[in-house]
Order: structure tokens, then C-alpha cells, then sequence
């Protein structure tokens, strides 16, 4: 099969998107899939280069701010692209200017165009100096544009159960499937002769305390001020908590740090190298999550592979990857004392840590890459049978 993906990020590490991106065409291409992906070039000029056996035509982007980039005259190396690729199906990951004229071109050449879901307002909105009656309209809007795309694909899918309920919500009118990113779960795993000394002292960490870490943006969706807020009120003082990653709120988090003399106690080690995360996993004791707004997190996923206990808000998707009782915890979202509270009872449990960690890694096995890879092959060929049926039949697609 050759599949042609699309996207606005897909070098980064720190975006789950990209993320998810870069491990579909590798997997797709390890299972002996050609792929092609289309993404805006870290250079800002036109490029060509295969990375782990991947095609990525890197397009014309002018760089903005915060990783953000402008792709809006791509539409004639996209036509020219596609062309020359011939692809079997066209796979969008979001509904920005490059997706826009991804699917545009692909229309026009009668292709099976599908995309999938990694958007929520807010993590545009949530970061915007906006009033609060300002968010609600302009959610509407952000929505508005997203279907003003993705229902005129073939099929669409999602991360979660969570995720396609929201779209179908949102006026979704496309065929919406669930389907995981998936999770690295043989080098994401439990290292119990990780040297842990070592990793903690790289990034800082305490060797005598329990460790609480965080991996991702430091953005104002992810809720990081309430964690700390939260972790203030906890009464005990063999805690410490670590914010791995980098983001628009670092300055604003120190701050709040500062005012309540957690310094010491909330560490903020920059952005984690990707060589070193399975090890800091391991040398983490706990993972806390306290976004409201994730369609999944697979940076739950990693550390659920990892065999950590996880707390996490009960918002969202994150009650589809966390069982209280089982593997972790979940508190009332942008509730402090309630994740307080829930931090205090998770520490105390440390008797039943073990099992928690036992469960979180039986969970993520349910997600791993080769599954995912599998869904994702049949999801493809499900959306090209009912594409064949609806040209052989004369109807036209859905919302076409």
C-alpha cells in the first residue's frame, strides 16, 4: 500500500502529533508499506530526505513563533507530489493550510482522503489572554473551521472512544473510528537495573525522595499550576515533583513556585532527551497528568508501559487509560484540594505501587505500536472498500 501523510508537525518530539506521525510511517514502512510524508520544513525551503526509511518532502514554511509555521503557497509542490507518488490513500492529521491543500488535491485527483483527530480548542484557546466569555464563541469557530475539512474526508479517526464522541458532538457527519496511537511498549518498559542515581542526578533530582514527574509542554491546557498548587498542600516533606519539558507557562510555573517556597520541592528539568526518557521513567516513582484536555496523552501511555502508577485528572480520555484502585488515581479536575488529596492517598499506597505499575503495563500492552499498526492497515482498507462501493454505485461521498 502506499500511504501519503500530511500534517503540520512532524520532527518535533514534544507534540503529540507529531509524535504519533513519525511512529506510523515507520511503522507502516516497517511492515513494507511505502510512505510519503508531506510536512513544513525545519529549514523553511523545500527538501527531500528519508529518515528510518521514511520519504518526508519537507514544504516551504515561514517560520512564526512557539514552533508554529505558515505553509499557505504549497499547493503546487502538494499537486506535483501526489502526482509522482501515485498514493493508494491520503492521510491528513490536522486541518491547517498544508492538510487544507493536501485534501484539496486529492479531491481533485479522486483519491481516498481520511484524517485523523488530534484537535481540541483549547490547547489554542487555553493559551490565549482571553476573557472567559470570549472562549465559547471562538471554540465554535476553531470547530467550525476543523469540519469545515473533515467532512469532506472519507473517514475519520480518533485516539479514543472519548475523542469520536466529541467530534460526533461537534457535528462530526464522517464515519469516526476510534483507534490509539499506540505506545513503544518494548522501549518504553520496567528497567528494574536502571541506574537510577545516574538519571536523577543528571536532571537534578532528589536520590532520598519520592518522585512525582511530569513529562510534556509546559502550556496552560496541561494544568501545571493547580498540580503545584495541589502538591503545596500535601503535609508531607519526602516529596518532590518534576516537570520535565518546555513550554509558554515555564516562567509563570517558577513564579508560583517561588511564592510558595517550593523551589526545592518542584524541580523543572527542561526538555528531557529522547534517549534518556525510557531511564527517567524508570527513576520516577509516580506520573501525574493533570490536563483537562487530552484525547489520550502518549505521555501517559509511555510511563503506563514504563509500569508507573498514574494519577491523573478525571477529565477527557485520561479515565479511559487510568482505573482508580487499579493502576493509579483520578481527581476531580481543576480541583485543588482534590488532587491534593489524591496525591496524599496515592504516596501512602505505596505498599500496593508494585501491582499499580503491573496494571498500567498490562493497559498499555493493549495499546502497542504493532496493534496500532494493524488497526490503522485495516481501518485503511475498510475506508476503501466503502469508497469503491459509493464510486461503483454513483453516490457520491459523505458531505461531498
Amino acid at each position: 500500500m502506499r500511504v501519503l501523510l500530511a500534517g503540520q508537525a512532524y520532527y518535533r518530539r514534544d507534540n503529540g502529533q507529531a509524535v504519533f506521525t513519525m511512529n506510523l510511517a515507520e511503522g507502516l514502512t516497517s511492515a513494507g508499506h511505502q510512505v510519503l510524508v508531506m510536512a513544513p520544513s525545519p529549514t523553511g525551503k523545500a527538501a527531500r530526505k528519508v529518515v528510518h526509511g521514511v520519504t518526508i518532502q519537507g514544504v516551504p514554511a515561514v517560520a512564526l513563533i512557539d514552533n508554529t509555521n505558515v505553509t499557505a503557497f504549497s499547493h503546487g509542490l502538494v499537486a506535483r507530489t501526489m502526482t509522482a507518488f501515485q498514493p493508494d490513500v491520503v492521510h491528513v492529521q490536522d486541518h491547517y493550510f498544508l492538510s487544507r491543500s493536501v485534501v484539496a488535491v486529492a479531491r481533485a485527483q479522486h483519491r481516498l482522503t481520511v484524517g485523523t483527530n488530534h484537535f481540541l480548542p483549547d490547547n489554542l484557546t487555553d493559551n490565549l489572554p482571553l476573557t472567559h466569555w470570549l472562549h465559547k464563541p471562538l471554540d465554535q469557530l476553531l470547530w467550525s473551521a476543523m469540519l469545515t475539512v473533515y467532512n469532506h474526508l472519507d473517514a475519520v479517526s480518533t485516539p479514543t472512544e472519548t475523542a469520536a464522541a466529541i467530534l460526533r458532538a461537534q457535528g462530526l457527519r464522517v464515519p469516526v473510528t476510534a483507534i490509539s496511537c499506540g505506545v513503544d511498549v518494548e522501549r518504553f518498559r520496567p528497567r528494574p537495573n536502571v541506574d537510577r542515581a545516574r538519571l536523577r542526578q543528571r536532571y537534578g533530582l532528589a536520590m532520598d525522595k519520592t518522585i512525582l514527574l511530569y513529562v510534556g509542554r509546559l502550556d496552560r491546557e496541561k494544568d501545571l499550576d493547580l498540580l503545584i498548587r495541589a502538591f503545596a498542600q500535601v503535609p508531607r516533606t519526602d516529596l518532590q515533583l518534576v516537570l520535565g519539558g518546555k513550554g509558554g507557562e515555564l516562567a509563570h510555573l517558577k513564579r508560583i513556585c517561588d511564592e510558595l517556597a517550593l523551589a526545592e520541592k518542584v524541580i523543572f528539568p527542561g526538555f528531557i532527551a529522547d534517549a534518556d526518557l525510557p531511564q527517567l521513567l524508570n527513576s520516577a516513582d509516580l506520573f501525574v497528568m493533570p490536563s483537562h484536555a487530552e484525547l489520550q496523552s502518549i505521555a501517559t501511555l509511555e510511563a503506563m508501559a514504563s509500569g508507573l502508577p498514574i494519577l491523573a485528572a478525571n477529565a477527557r480520555a485520561l479515565p479511559e487509560l487510568v482505573q482508580p484502585g487499579v493502576n493509579g488515581q483520578l481527581f476531580t479536575a481543576g480541583d485543588v484540594a482534590d488532587a491534593a488529596c489524591k496525591i496524599n492517598e496515592l504516596v501512602e499506597q505505596q505498599a500496593t505501587w508494585s501491582a499499580m505499575g503491573a496494571a498500567s503495563r498490562s493497559k498499555a500492552e493493549h495499546h502497542a505500536h504493532k496493534r496500532a499498526i494493524v488497526r490503522y492497515l485495516h481501518w485503511y482498507q475498510e475506508a476503501a472498500h466503502a469508497y469503491q462501493l459509493q464510486h461503483a454505485t454513483g453516490k457520491l461521498a459523505p458531505a461531498h
